[in-house]
């Protein structure tokens, strides 16, 4: 258990405060930690009883029932009458606080209220400690009540449960669960309570027997049902690898050179886990791809941070949903969270007609961003750059700034490569094409000005026109279908030149520099002629 919760638990027992409230959903190991402080000296001073109340037993002490305390006044009455020094643990009393669907009972409020005199004076030393997975006080309460989240469970209380797990499970092979593979697997079942982490262990040894590297994927979907029980974030379930994205060899590598950084390897070099990336530039070139496969190549859950889901119409709402959001994307950690367009999710911000609750939402991830601690990567894309506000572009909010502009020939050849050896997967669709290097510098040559979602689109097209004659996929559908596409670079070119602009001066270029050149967006376009957008920096 961290030690922080420990001595301000204990900090608040000597204090004799009378009520405090402890929101968490392991039950079973906060009482064994506040069992543990109880009975410490060292901690404090003078040692406790621990009682227990339910609703269905009422208060148990080591296991025996006292009969005559399951209401809340006889509950109350009895910790009143107590002549012992004693913790009073009320599981789920915020039933009567008003939770969802029932009132508050002001009776039990106020005999809380009116039992807070006799606590603080009586000659035994008394606490209270109401538990339970949500917080709800009322307002009549809050100033007599200490609130406490319980954390999740540290790296070593999941080790020493792994290690227990092994010792009573003998006949399971543990062969290729070496200090480096454990540490792997419990890095992994970090942000799962202790019973999920259980439960994962429990799945991978009677998977196949065994418990090794291949378990990672099992921790990985206790994980994914964490985030679904939330509501708010979608887990992205993505098979693609950093090598299908094409080109933008200087985003990847900043990204690979930032892989592992939370591990405990990194300590050693002093180094913060990398706040986020924001990627912005023309349309169809790769950002969202690249999000997408940041989870493969850095083996973490990617998380969708979708803010239709934070806005809610109950006033007050939307702020927790938010909360709720990120408390979930701390929970999983390391984690990736992604926003896409970000630009669209922030478009309330300057208007007055939701009494400012984009503002304040907006306010809390900025703050967040800025402040968090836990190891949550934020990769964020935009594509229209006047939509963002100044305060989330400075340094702080995200390590980087990359801009996305057109791909180069370079990257359109690699382009090319990956979506025609994607789909020509079948020798006789294939048997009318060779993949070699001229191909590819013609279709390069054809497709300049296009983006990479052009160039995706060229190919599944082709591949229908061939589709449709049944016959083989020649260079002549490719040619032909390019020549119909009216580029981006056509349509969209001074909003091009805008963003280009933009990030002469405010962003890195996401393509390496000894793979830019200079081209046209058209013919007569001198004005921008070898001009391309971001700082020329290699990462």
């Amino acid at each position: 258990m961290d030690n922080k919760i420990v001595m301000q638990l204990s900090r608040l027992f000597r204090a004799r405060f009378p009520y405090i409230y402890i929101t968490t959903w392991e039950e079973e190991r906060a009482i064994n930690l506040i069992r543990k402080i109880a009975i410490s000296q060292n901690l404090i001073k003078v040692t406790r009883d621990v009682y227990i109340w339910t609703q269905t037993k009422g208060f148990t002490l080591n296991g025996n029932v006292i009969e005559g305390t399951t209401s809340p006044d006889k509950a109350l009455d009895f910790v009143k009458n107590c002549n012992k020094n004693a913790i009073f643990i009320m599981c789920d009393f915020h039933v009567y606080f008003g939770v969802k669907g029932r009132q508050v009972d002001y009776n039990v409020v106020r005999k809380i209220r009116d039992s807070i005199p006799d606590i603080k004076t009586s000659s035994f030393r008394k606490n209270v400690i109401f538990m339970a997975p949500e917080l709800i006080i009322p307002e009549t309460m809050q100033k007599e009540v200490s609130i406490i989240d319980l954390p999740l469970p540290t790296l070593d209380e999941i080790k020493t449960k792994l290690e227990k797990m092994i010792t009573q499970n003998s006949q399971i092979d543990t062969s290729g669960l070496n200090e480096e593979v454990k540490e792997k697997l419990c890095k992994a079942a970090l942000g799962l309570t202790l019973q999920e982490a259980e439960n994962a262990f429990a799945l991978a040894m009677v998977n196949d027997g065994c418990i090794d590297e291949r378990d990672l994927s099992i921790i990985l979907e206790q994980k994914i049902q964490v985030i679904r029980k939330s509501g708010i974030l979608d887990y992205i379930n993505t098979d693609i690898q950093i090598s299908d994205v094409g080109g933008l060899e200087n985003l990847k590598n900043w990204l690979n050179k930032r892989n592992n950084s939370w591990s405990e390897s990194a300590k050693k070099y002093c180094l913060p886990a990398p706040k986020g990336v924001l990627i912005t530039g023309v349309p169809g070139c790769g950002k969202s791809l690249t999000a997408k496969a940041m989870s493969a190549a850095w083996q973490l859950p990617l998380l969708k941070l979708d803010f239709g889901k934070i806005f809610s119409g109950i006033v007050g709402s939307s702020e927790e949903n938010m909360r709720k959001a990120i408390k979930t994307a701390e929970a999983v950690s390391p984690s990736i969270l992604w926003v896409d367009e970000i630009e669209k999710s922030l478009s309330g911000l300057n208007s007055n007609g939701d009494s400012g609750t984009s503002s304040r939402i907006f306010g809390t991830f900025l703050t967040w961003m800025q402040e968090k601690t836990a190891p949550v990567f934020v990769i964020a894309t935009a594509n229209n750059i006047d939509g963002l506000p100044p305060e989330l572009l400075r340094k702080g909010r995200f390590d980087e700034i990359f801009f996305v502009d057109l791909p180069t020939k370079k990257e359109r050849i690699e382009i090319f490569k990956l979506h025609l050896a994607k789909r020509l997967k079948d020798k006789e669709v294939a048997s009318k094409i060779e993949l070699n290097d001229e191909l590819f510098d013609k279709l390069a040559d054809l497709t300049e000005g296009f983006v990479g979602a052009e160039i995706e689109q060229a190919v599944i097209s082709a591949l229908y026109e061939a589709f449709f004659q049944k016959k083989p996929l020649e260079f002549q559908d490719l040619e032909n279908v390019i020549k119909t596409i009216v580029p981006l670079t056509k349509t969209q070119k001074e909003k091009i030149l805008q963003l280009r602009q933009w990030a002469n001066i405010r962003a890195v270029t996401a393509t390496k520099r000894d793979d830019m050149e200079q081209y046209n967006l058209g013919e007569g376009d001198k004005d921008i002629n070898g001009s391309r957008g971001g700082r020329a920096l290699d990462v």
